[in-house]
């Protein structure tokens, strides 16, 4: 297959090289507008056929995908005129600006027998897919909470909140590895420097008894990528700045004969013995090109795709929604 890529900007060279590198894509095409970027794909990746135009990828009759890599402001008008030209497309994330922008996209791309890919490139990642089968696999009992940390100094976004920009990686894992339904979100945050926000926490609420908590912020003084996730049997920690060991499981946990109990004060804490499971190193950019391309080829949705890219979008809207009324407690319905 032939691939335009648009957009070569911070994660424009990664997608050039994994699409390059994967033996089902015949040739490559890139698009910017800004010159020294071209510039620099061209020393990098000298077979990659550049241009500044976004006509020319998306009305080539040669190209069969095309890759969206700009800001969320422009992914539903170019990924409309893919679509409307017979590609297939891969989207970054966020998928879209709003959710009706995503279900038209998805509307065209079932119309024409298209795939759209969704960039939630951490579902690709060693350590989500072995946490995933260890939930699937009830390891650590029915799910209670998820509680995400993201945070650092920079970069700070033009076009969107702290949300937007960094909580959807962690909706997308949220959504993948525990699969339950959302009834209501709330959300807080600030603007210290200009309109929008720079530090965020989002609290989603399930339909069972499970609860989810994010944390995000340009504005830190380190970096933390964490998650912790609770069971009734097990807890986990997903530590993605460690350099090895990023998973691991304790044996801990809250143990009551009867709910009674809890009144008494006889609430009795379970700590035992920690293991830390062994992840596929492959790079989860190359896993996720891997996917698309198969699942175009096998006429099927792919693992993230237009509907798992629209979860997000909704959730981020009623966190939009919410976080300008500080806090106000938003329902969501529909998925």
């Amino acid at each position: 297959m032939n691939v335009g890529i648009i957009g070569l900007g911070y994660w424009g060279p990664n997608l050039v090289r994994n699409f390059l590198a994967n033996k089902d894509v015949k040739s490559l095409w890139g698009c910017d507008l800004n010159v020294a970027r071209l510039k620099s794909i061209e020393g990098k990746f000298p077979s990659v056929k550049l241009t500044p135009n976004t006509d020319e990828i998306l009305l080539n009759k040669d190209i069969d995908i095309v890759v969206i890599a700009t800001p969320v402001q422009y992914h539903f008008d170019l990924a409309k005129k893919a679509l409307e030209n017979g590609k297939h497309i891969w989207v970054e994330k966020p998928f879209t600006s709003t959710s009706v922008q995503a279900e038209e996209l998805i509307q065209l791309a079932e119309k024409k027998k298209l795939v759209i890919f969704v960039d939630h490139t951490f579902i690709y990642t060693g350590a989500v897919r072995k946490i995933k089968e260890l939930i699937d696999k009830k390891v650590l009992g029915d799910v209670i909470y998820f509680d995400s940390v993201r945070v650092n100094l920079g970069l700070f976004q033009h076009d969107v909140n702290v949300i937007w920009d960094l909580a959807c990686h962690d909706l997308s894992i949220m959504d993948y590895i525990l699969n339950k339904k959302v009834v209501a979100i709330s959300a807080n945050g600030i603007a210290n420097y200009y309109e929008h926000e720079n530090i965020a926490h989002l609290a989603i609420y399930f339909e069972n008894n499970c609860f989810a908590h994010f944390h995000v912020s340009w504005t830190s003084p380190v970096k933390i990528r964490r998650v912790l996730i609770g069971g009734k049997n097990k807890m986990l920690v997903w530590d993605d700045m460690l350099p090895t060991e990023k998973v691991k499981i304790y044996d801990s946990g809250v143990e009551l004969d009867s709910p009674e109990e809890i009144h008494k004060i006889l609430v009795q804490y379970r700590t035992g013995d920690m293991f830390s499971p062994k992840l596929n190193e492959t790079e989860a950019l190359a896993m996720g090109v891997k996917e698309f391309l198969a699942s175009i080829q096998e006429h099927r949705r792919p693992l993230t795709g237009a509907y798992e890219g629209l979860k997000v979008v909704k959730i981020l809207e009623a966190a939009e929604k919410s976080i300008k009324k500080r806090g106000e407690l938003v329902e969501i319905s529909g998925f």
